[in-house]
C-alpha cells in the first residue's frame, strides 16, 4: 500500500471514501474529529461518547502531531468529498501492531464505516509491518464497546493499565474506577 494513499480494498467499505496517511494540514480537523465522537453534547449523537466517563478533550494538537512524528506509526484518515470522517492510529510494536485514536463522525456511526476502518486498519498493518497480531485498550467500563470489537474478532485478556488521572490532557475523568483493558485479535 502506498504511504499516502490507498483504493479502499476492504470488501465491506464503502466505495466513496479515500483512505490515506494524516498529514500536518490535517491536525485541527483530527482534533475536531476525535472530540466530537468521544466528548461533549456532539458525541451523543453517535454510540461511541464518553461523556458520561470523562470531560473535556479527548486529544488535542500536539498529541495529533507526536503521532504524526512517531517512528513505526501511521495515522489513517477517512475522507469523503474532502472532508476527513473517520481516523485510526496504527503503531507497529515488534510482533504486533497497535490501534487506538479510532474516531468516526458521530452521524456516521452505525452504518458499517467504523467496522470498514478496523478492517482496512488490520489489513495495513498485516501488510506494511507483517504483524500477526493487534493489541488496543478500552476503558473497560465500555462494555458495548468491548461488544462491538469481540464481534469483530478480538478477545478480552483481562490485563489492565492504569487510566492516566491527572493528564487532563486525555480528559477529565468523571469517576475514579477507570482503568483500561487489553484486546487482542490474531491478524491471519
Amino acid at each position: 500500500m502506498d504511504r499516502l494513499t490507498s483504493a479502499v480494498s476492504t470488501a465491506d467499505a464503502p466505495t466513496d471514501v479515500l483512505f490515506r496517511d494524516a498529514v500536518e494540514a490535517d491536525v485541527d480537523a483530527l482534533v475536531a474529529l476525535i472530540d466530537s465522537a468521544y466528548r461533549g453534547d456532539s458525541s451523543r449523537a453517535g454510540w461511541t461518547t464518553e461523556a458520561d466517563l470523562l470531560q473535556g478533550p479527548r486529544t488535542d494538537a500536539e498529541g495529533v502531531r507526536e503521532v504524526l512524528r512517531a517512528a513505526d506509526s501511521r495515522l489513517l484518515t477517512v475522507e469523503r468529498d474532502g472532508a476527513i470522517i473517520a481516523c485510526c492510529h496504527l503503531e507497529h510494536r515488534g510482533a504486533h501492531a497497535y490501534f487506538g485514536m479510532f474516531a468516526v463522525s458521530p452521524g456516521l456511526q452505525g452504518a458499517g464505516l467504523g467496522k470498514a476502518v478496523l478492517a482496512e486498519a488490520e489489513r495495513t498493518a498485516r501488510i506494511t509491518w507483517g504483524v500477526r497480531e493487534m493489541h488496543m485498550t478500552v476503558i473497560s467500563l465500555r462494555l458495548d464497546l468491548i461488544a462491538w470489537y469481540e464481534r469483530r474478532g478480538y478477545r478480552r485478556t483481562g490485563r489492565m493499565s492504569p487510566f492516566p488521572y491527572g493528564e487532563e490532557r486525555f480528559g477529565i475523568p468523571q469517576r475514579d474506577d477507570l482503568q483500561f483493558e487489553l484486546l487482542v485479535k490474531p491478524l491471519i
